[in-house]
């Protein structure tokens, strides 16, 4: 199979028939052999039915139903998953993707052996309330990850060679930094291409202001994940012996002040009235808990085989 086209949606029931009609249009006049993965994440407005309606008429698509609402990050791992194509298409189902872009997209895996394409809406149709933070987290996450040619990490629109999808793990609100997921796995041919990007057609967008937050504390997970997550003690044992070490030298310091004090007769104070006395306690504790945190982490492995659990109700 050509292309796996994968698309999570939440209440996009008006957008549906537009927009499998519009991937399989494209997908015939090039001849590529082809699935259409509609991930529906717990939608409540009869998306569902809508999907079993189209598959009826074209048995290119197939449809998976989560019980409840999980997020873009589990509907992309759980397609992820499901797909068969030797290169995936991932877009949005609120038509601001086009699915004329597909062809190009292939084009460049297929024959420039990229290994992910990410798209760049450089003109977009957003309020600035979303283009502003946007563009202050691209540059965060360009300055983190060492990716310095994507200007837009966060757009639906990407293609990826099939091993990429197959050896990355989506959670979270993960699915705003899959390149640097992609990146930490070994896959650094990654490369952009400037789409379209339409204003939306149907329905309003489903994410708030939470996700700004979310995503910031995700991009500072996977920073961590990727450089500590083999090696922990290098951050914990670091920290911690850099803090015993500090607080020791202090204490070592005000117990020689004092005892040349002592030795040439002179005014002395109690240990415990200097405020450097505290510091340094604070210092070899904290230092010992994160030699000791480091410690427990090396045992402790970081994946838990619930975290891509998720309760799919139907598949079609």
């Amino acid at each position: 199979m050509d292309i796996s086209v994968v698309v999570p949606l939440y209440d996009e029931i008006e957008s549906l028939p537009e927009l499998t009609s519009w991937i399989s249009r494209v997908m015939d006049e090039n001849r590529f052999t082809y699935e259409i993965i509609l991930i529906d994440d717990g939608s409540k407005d009869g998306s569902w039915e809508m999907i079993r309606k189209l598959q009826l008429n074209n048995p290119f698509i197939k449809g998976i139903k989560f019980r409840r609402n999980y997020g873009k990050s589990a509907a992309l791992n759980t397609g992820f998953e499901a797909a068969n194509g030797n290169v995936i298409i991932t877009m949005d189902a609120d038509l601001q993707d086009s699915p004329d872009e597909i062809p190009e997209l292939y084009r460049r895996i297929t024959e420039e052996n990229y290994d992910l394409i990410s798209g760049w809406k450089a003109k977009r149709y957003d309020p600035l309330s979303k283009t502003i933070p946007t563009k202050l987290f691209n540059a965060a996450t360009r300055k983190m990850s060492g990716i310095d040619n994507l200007h837009d990490f966060n757009c639906g629109l990407k293609a990826y060679r099939k091993a990429v999808v197959k050896n990355i793990e989506v959670y979270g609100e993960m699915h705003r930094y899959i390149p640097v997921l992609a990146k930490w796995a070994g896959f650094t041919k990654i490369g952009e291409q400037v789409v379209e990007h339409r204003a939306r057609k149907y329905g309003k967008t489903k994410f708030g202001m939470s996700r700004f937050v979310n995503g910031f504390l995700d991009l500072l997970s996977i920073f961590f994940v990727g450089k500590f997550g083999k090696r922990p003690m290098h951050f914990f044992g670091t920290m911690g012996t850099l803090s015993f070490f500090a607080g020791l030298i202090i204490a070592i310091w005000i117990i020689c002040e004092k005892l040349y004090l002592i030795a040439h007769n002179e005014k002395y104070r109690d240990i415990t009235a200097n405020p450097l006395f505290y510091i340094a306690l604070v210092a070899i504790i904290l230092g010992s808990q994160l030699f000791l945190t480091g410690f427990v982490a090396e045992l402790v492995s970081r994946n838990s085989s619930e975290r891509n659990n998720y309760q799919i109700e139907e598949i079609i």
